[in-house]
């Protein structure tokens, strides 16, 4: 499935995970800006703010016939924290608000073409090319909602709060009696009286309890009908006018959907992804950039943790990892020896294969066809076991290449972090 950049229940987990582990950047494998989502809520007749988008042409004709009391002008990237983020010209706020609309071209040119700088940004900042106008909704209360996949209830659970507009995570550390997880039947779904338990949990009155309860169901017919894997409203509000509206949106998809979501996927958003990573993924690999000097090379999300666990405990830190998968071809290893090499950051790489459907044999071929087309830059500690292990080490042997083999991997991951030094 898809992995999330910034999603909440990948947060409430980085809360519980030890104080020595490695920051890992999570990324998810479809990236859509906000705009997107709220395009795909407004087709399904999810109730949102109309919206307009202006690119760097700044072409103001993209507003025509667009009326607001008051407007809301937004960077778009894919981070939060936008809104008390400043861009590298020194222009505070990457959104803003605004009942002139005259104002609202200027308030564009101090954002595109400049990069926004947030607390989940690059410290340079990204690069913001579009900004998103919306109507601005006088907000009277603010909750939160969220479908998603979650694996202790083997299907799809329901997370609501009428504590929206803040990080779900801290609602649940400090006001645990505010959240509320509900799971899903796959074959009942959302019905008329979960949606208005919901609602009433969400602390919607009369009129409004109703039209919340509706909106709800909207939102599981979409989960459904675009193999989401998480869809977050937070928040999901109360105007001052009646209405119940969905502001802000984050959708997670099932990559696996690919070819029922041909439409979706064609909007994926790679500016901001690591070049790394994009060209692991053309090869069928999965690549993680994390803040360290050694470079991991393994088998098996299992083995990788294991991998990263052993540098950690020995005084390392992984500059990032990189997962073969079971099915991996020569051509494959010796892309992903220079994707990791690749990386500025890189030191040291470390190679931990377990063997068991891939051949130690075939990974020895990919390292070596690599090193001999572009000689290997920083050390190699390499600790092949498992299928054709014996195969491996002899190739390896016989290559006459410089690199360390060592077959105990605790011993291997003691060596990579002292040449990494």
């Amino acid at each position: 499935m898809a992995a999330l950049k910034n999603t909440s229940n990948f947060k409430m987990l980085t809360v519980l995970a030890p104080k020595y582990c490695p920051r890992i950047n999570a990324r998810r494998n479809l990236n859509l800006q906000e705009y997107h989502s709220k395009d795909l809520l407004r087709k399904n007749q999810v109730t949102i703010q109309d919206f307009r988008i202006l690119d760097n042409s700044l072409d103001t004709k993209a507003l025509t016939g667009f009326k607001a009391n008051e407007y809301v002008i937004k960077a778009q990237i894919l981070a939060g924290g936008r809104g008390k983020g400043h861009f590298d010209n020194g222009f505070k706020g990457g959104v803003h608000l605004t009942k002139n609309p005259d104002d609202i071209l200027k308030l564009a040119k101090n954002m595109i073409g400049r990069k926004l700088i947030t607390k989940q940004t690059p410290k340079e900042g990204i690069l913001v090319d579009k900004v998103m106008v919306a109507e601005s909704v006088n907000i009277k209360r603010e909750t939160y909602l969220s479908i998603l996949m979650e694996r202790s209830y083997n299907g799809a659970a329901l997370v609501a709060s009428p504590a929206g507009g803040m990080d779900i995570e801290t609602v649940a550390e400090k006001t645990p009696h505010l959240l509320k997880t509900v799971p899903i039947d796959i074959y009942e779904g959302i019905s008329e009286n979960l949606a208005n338990e919901i609602a009433e949990f969400l602390e919607f009155k009369g009129q409004l309890k109703n039209k919340c309860a509706e909106e709800i169901k909207k939102l599981w017919k979409l989960f459904l009908k675009v193999d989401a894997t998480q869809l977050e409203i937070n928040p999901l509000v109360e105007t001052d006018d009646g209405r119940v509206v969905a502001v802000d949106a984050k959708i997670n998809f099932d990559d696996n959907a690919k070819f029922r979501q041909e439409d979706i996927f064609a909007l994926d958003d790679v500016s901001e992804t690591d070049p790394r990573e994009r060209e692991a993924a053309s090869w069928n690999l999965v690549y993680i950039d994390m803040d360290g000097s050694i470079g991991c090379m393994v088998n098996g999300a299992g083995l990788a943790m294991a991998t990263m666990d052993l540098i950690n405990l020995n005084g390392g830190k992984p500059a990032n990892f990189l997962d073969l998968g079971g099915g991996v071809g020569q051509s494959q290893v010796s892309a992903a020896l220079k994707i990791l090499e690749s990386d500025p950051k890189v030191k040291t790489v470390f190679v931990n294969v377990f063997a068991g459907i891939v051949s130690c044999a075939t990974v020895a071929n990919g390292i070596v066809a690599a090193c001999k087309e572009n000689p290997p830059k920083y050390p190699l500690v390499i600790r092949l076991e498992g299928t054709n292990s014996d195969i491996a080490k002899k190739i390896l042997e016989e290559s006459g290449l410089p690199m360390t083999i060592i077959n105990d991997a605790d011993e291997a991951a003691k060596t990579a972090v002292k040449l990494a030094q």
